[in-house]
């Protein structure tokens, strides 16, 4: 009997404890070694395999049906895949969706990023979550040649995320302008034209969706690499400095963004708005500490209040590494919380506008719960004329 894709596998997940999962391939062939984690949204899937703060890892799906919308350009937050590799239940079916133009094994395929699928995703998210984020190996070969023993020791010779800066990795080459705002129907993206406030965008990993979300609060944004000197910032005179999202440990890359964001804050009276990453630096740069995440927190499901107003707001998140509350300094006051664990979710300075959030407010699954922070920003910067 000739082997079939129901008992010929071709792909192979191997964990770093020796766990292996086989399923069916799709996407690019070849390895890749990274972090594994699972994301619980039902919906995005192309924005988050495009999110640069997924750099070093490989995203299992707890949903099943990835893949039948297929894949749009309007959809991704970057110019090609940063997430390192994906698993999935059922494989995906032909796009069923107006706005496809393509499917996803082909689109994956084209950027080099490798997929499984087939795979229990339930019993992995399960051990996700009782052993911590594990370091795997995914392998894809159409003929189902596998060095298990192989691929087990790449897993367990992965660096790990801890201590990585992966912002220099995604960040931008060199400075530009974003003007395109959010998608509505039925003009779907149009572009500002009559911005009110200058902002700086420090791009740690930053998705096309957040300056989407400046652009649409009135902002003219011009966006600076990871890199960036509080001197290449104020050379733009701006009315606002704003912190990206980001991927990797955050102490490594606030060993030159916390110095930027001191001298910033010492020296002006900008107000200044972080996400995610951004969120991170911020409160390393006021005298917070970092801590790695067990399994991390990665979905679009995530209620968060505000602790200023009670309103508990549905969120998305996807991050690895928190700020711990505890080490919050005096001045720093927390203003958002986590209800699935109540890990700190938001901070702000007592006197000054200066403020981040650990969730993605650009997402929107509330759909507009959050969308009121860049209106804040926007706030402040008007006040400050």
């Amino acid at each position: 009997m000739a082997d079939t894709p129901q008992n010929h596998p071709t792909a192979c997940l191997a964990l770093a404890d020796g766990t292996l999962f086989y399923g069916r391939g799709f996407g690019a062939t070849g390895e890749t070694i990274a972090e594994l984690c699972f994301n619980t949204a039902m919906t995005g899937y192309q924005e988050i395999m495009t999110d640069p703060s997924y750099a070093g890892q490989i995203v299992t799906f707890t949903f099943p049906h990835i893949g039948n919308t297929g894949v749009t350009p309007e959809d991704d937050e970057t110019n090609d895949p940063v997430a390192a590799g994906m698993v999935v239940k059922w494989d995906p079916t032909e796009p069923s969706n107006w706005r496809s133009n393509g499917e996803l094994s082909d689109w994956l395929a084209a950027r080099g990023r490798i997929a499984i699928g087939g795979v229990d995703t339930r019993r992995l998210t399960r051990a996700i979550r009782q052993q911590g984020a594990p370091h795997a190996a995914l392998a894809h070969d159409p003929d189902g040649n596998f060095d298990t023993t192989a691929l087990v020791a790449k897993a367990k010779g992965f660096s790990g995320l801890e201590g990585l800066d992966l912002a220099k990795d995604v960040t931008c080459a060199q400075s530009y302008r974003w003007d395109e705002m959010r998608w509505a129907w039925p003009e779907g993206y149009v572009r500002q034209e009559a911005p009110k406030h200058k902002v700086v965008a420090i791009d740690y990993g930053a998705k096309r969706n957040i300056l989407r979300c400046l652009a649409s609060a009135g902002c003219d944004v011009t966006v600076l690499p990871a890199s960036a000197t509080a001197a290449d910032i104020l050379a733009h005179n701006p009315d606002g400095v704003f912190l990206s999202n980001g991927p990797g440990d955050p102490a490594a890359t606030g060993e030159y963004a916390v110095p930027m964001i001191k001298e910033i804050l010492n020296t002006t009276d900008l107000p200044v708005f972080g996400i995610c990453l951004g969120h991170q630096m911020l409160a390393l740069a006021l005298g917070a500490k970092t801590v790695k995440m067990n399994h991390g927190h990665h979905g679009a499901n995530h209620p968060v209040k505000d602790q200023d107003t009670g309103k508990v707001e549905i969120t998305s998140m996807n991050h690895g590494f928190a700020v711990d509350s505890q080490s919050l300094p005096e001045g720093v006051v927390e203003t958002h919380v986590s209800l699935f664990d109540g890990s700190n979710c938001g901070i702000r300075m007592a006197d000054r506008p200066v403020y981040s959030v650990q969730h993605h407010p650009e997402a929107s699954p509330g759909p507009q719960d959050s969308f009121y922070l860049f209106e804040r920003f926007a706030e402040h910067m008007a006040a400050r004329v």
